[in-house]
C-alpha cells in the first residue's frame, strides 16, 4: 500500500512539473511592417491623453485572470504609458465573455455614438470561428464596424482570434481568422494578429503554453494576457515611431 501511495505521489508531482513548466514570453511586433499608426504620432510627441476603447468577448474582458490589473487592456495600458512617457493612457474596458460579432458590432456602435475616443482596439471573430455562421454577414458586419470607428473619428487596430490547441474544427477556424485578416486589408485597417502570435509561442514550446491558457485551455491566463500586451504595446511603439528602440514597451 505504501508503495502504491508512493507512486501515486510520485505521479502527481510529475504531473504538476509538467503542467507548471515555465513560459518565457519574447514579445514581437505582431502587425505587418508596413502598418500605418492607428494615432497621430503627434499625439504621442507632445502631453495629451489619449483615450481608448477596448472592445471584444471574454479575453477583451479579461476572464481567465486572477484581478482586472492582469487583463490585457490594463496591461497594456501600463506599458503604453512606459512607452509613451508624455501621454497619459485612459483605457476603456467594453469587454463581455461568450459575444460574438453581430453582439459586439451593436455595442461598438452604440458606444462612438455615445463617447469620444481616440482610438478603438477591436478584439472580434473568435467566438464566431468556434460556432461557425454566415462568412459574408460576417465580413460585413467587420466593413460596417470600421466606417462607424472611421466615421467617429478615431483610430482603430483590429485584433484577431487567439489560437488554442482544442480548435475541434481548424479548417474552418483558420478561415474566419483569414476573413479578418482580409476585410482589414480592403480598408487598410491594421491587425494585431493575436492568432499568429501565439501559434508562435506554441511551435516554440507546447508544454509551456499550457501556461499561457486558464484551467479551461481555452481563456488565457496571467501569463497569457501579460505576453499579448507587450506584444500589442511593441506593435503600437513600432507602428508611432519606426526607427526608435521599441523594447522598452515591453521590459
Amino acid at each position: 500500500m505504501r508503495l502504491l501511495v508512493s507512486s501515486l505521489v510520485a505521479a502527481t508531482l510529475l504531473a504538476c512539473s509538467a503542467q507548471a513548466a515555465p513560459f518565457e514570453c519574447r514579445p514581437a511586433t505582431m502587425t505587418a511592417a508596413e502598418a500605418n499608426s492607428p494615432v497621430p504620432a503627434g499625439k504621442i510627441a507632445q502631453d495629451h491623453q489619449l483615450k481608448i476603447l477596448a472592445i471584444g468577448s471574454s479575453s477583451t474582458e479579461g476572464v481567465g485572470a486572477s484581478s482586472k490589473d492582469k487583463t490585457y487592456p490594463e496591461r497594456l495600458r501600463v506599458l503604453l504609458e512606459q512607452a509613451w512617457p508624455k501621454t497619459k493612457v485612459e483605457m476603456v474596458n467594453a469587454g463581455i465573455g461568450g459575444e460574438t460579432a453581430p453582439q459586439t458590432f451593436q455595442r461598438l456602435r452604440q458606444l462612438m455614438a455615445e463617447g469620444k475616443f481616440d482610438l478603438v482596439i477591436w478584439q472580434v471573430g473568435t467566438n464566431d470561428a468556434v460556432t461557425g455562421g454566415n462568412m459574408d454577414v460576417f465580413k460585413e458586419l467587420i466593413r460596417e464596424g470600421i466606417d462607424i470607428v472611421r466615421g467617429a473619428g478615431a483610430g482603430l487596430v483590429i485584433l484577431d482570434q487567439q489560437f488554442y490547441p482544442g480548435i475541434k474544427d481548424p479548417q474552418r477556424y483558420g478561415t474566419y481568422v483569414a476573413a479578418v485578416a482580409e476585410t482589414a486589408r480592403e480598408r487598410s485597417v491594421p491587425v494585431l494578429s493575436r492568432y499568429a502570435a501565439m501559434t508562435g509561442w506554441y511551435k516554440r514550446d507546447a508544454a509551456a503554453f499550457a501556461s499561457v491558457l486558464a484551467g479551461d485551455s481555452f481563456h488565457m491566463s496571467d501569463a497569457g494576457y501579460d505576453c499579448l500586451a507587450r506584444g500589442m504595446a511593441m506593435s503600437f511603439a513600432a507602428m508611432t515611431a519606426k526607427g526608435q528602440p521599441v523594447a522598452s514597451a515591453g521590459r
